[in-house]
């Protein structure tokens, strides 16, 4: 289905009933990372699963995507799906990041947080750089340099010889990001705000969840936020990398189960 938002129309897909749960995917992937959490899921939750602007089905647009603007995505899909119902909102790396700007906005929307594979400090110089670096390699020699440089980063290493369909897979979801997506989406990283302060105030019910092989972001990132966010629990998940929620499926859905049951 397609919503019609401020500059480009989003597409998004609403499975099963119950609490409703907003799934926002990696980068560069898209809803389908989410596959088998709505065949599993969707007799605990109302499932709503966007592709994010400039990725999957949803338009692109040229400059920065800004956290922010993402979080307000969100919640023009959220309203338009469940009203003024709050929601459990769940992301996954960069869908971490959109998750706690959506909770810095709109706190009242908030039933509960998931957030996997993430961290909320900003980019240090280093890691700015590396994204600017990505953006002139996107605009010069198209997506699929991206996608070589990142592929091998993506899951545990030992996932790239135990379940090579899989890494097929998220290839080819990574391959099918736009030119412009990339690039927007890289920017508006780069630039996002520090919400190691926001992480005090969370007093919803929160899962932080890390795969211990994650080769992108240290599993002391999540660590930091089990620490300041009061209450969260944090799960450590074994044979995992950075897309735990495909690696590792059953731990992944069975926590999310849980903690769903829990709220």
């Amino acid at each position: 289905m397609y919503l019609r938002l401020p500059g480009f129309s989003m597409f998004y897909e609403v499975i099963g009933h119950g609490i409703p749960l907003l799934l926002i995917h990696a980068f560069p992937l898209n809803r389908f990372m989410w596959e088998t959490q709505k065949s599993i899921l969707s007799d605990e939750a109302q499932l709503i699963i966007p592709d994010m602007r400039g990725f999957g089905k949803s338009d692109y647009q040229t400059g920065a995507y800004q956290m922010e603007v993402l979080a307000d995505d969100c919640m023009g899909l959220l309203e338009a799906v469940v009203g003024d119902q709050p929601a459990v909102i769940g992301g996954l790396s960069m869908g971490g990041y959109v998750t706690l700007s959506f909770y810095r906005k709109y706190p009242h929307k908030v039933a509960g947080l998931i957030l996997a594979g993430t961290r909320a400090s900003a980019d240090t110089p280093d890691g700015k750089l590396n994204r600017e670096l990505a953006v002139k390699k996107t605009q010069e020699m198209g997506v699929e340099a991206l996608v070589s440089g990142m592929l091998p980063k993506m899951m545990a290493p030992k996932t790239y010889t135990t379940n090579p369909e899989l890494v097929l897979e998220v290839e080819q979801i990574m391959m099918s990001a736009s030119v412009e997506g990339v690039m927007g989406a890289l920017l508006g990283m780069k630039d996002r705000v520090d919400s190691m302060d926001l992480l005090a105030n969370i007093d919803v019910p929160t899962i932080i969840m890390h795969g211990n092989d994650d080769q992108l972001i240290p599993i002391q990132a999540a660590e930091d936020m089990h620490n300041a966010i009061q209450n969260s629990r944090l799960l450590i998940i074994p044979e995992a990398g950075h897309l735990l929620n495909l690696e590792q499926p059953q731990v992944f859905n069975q926590t999310v189960r849980e903690f769903l049951r829990s709220i």
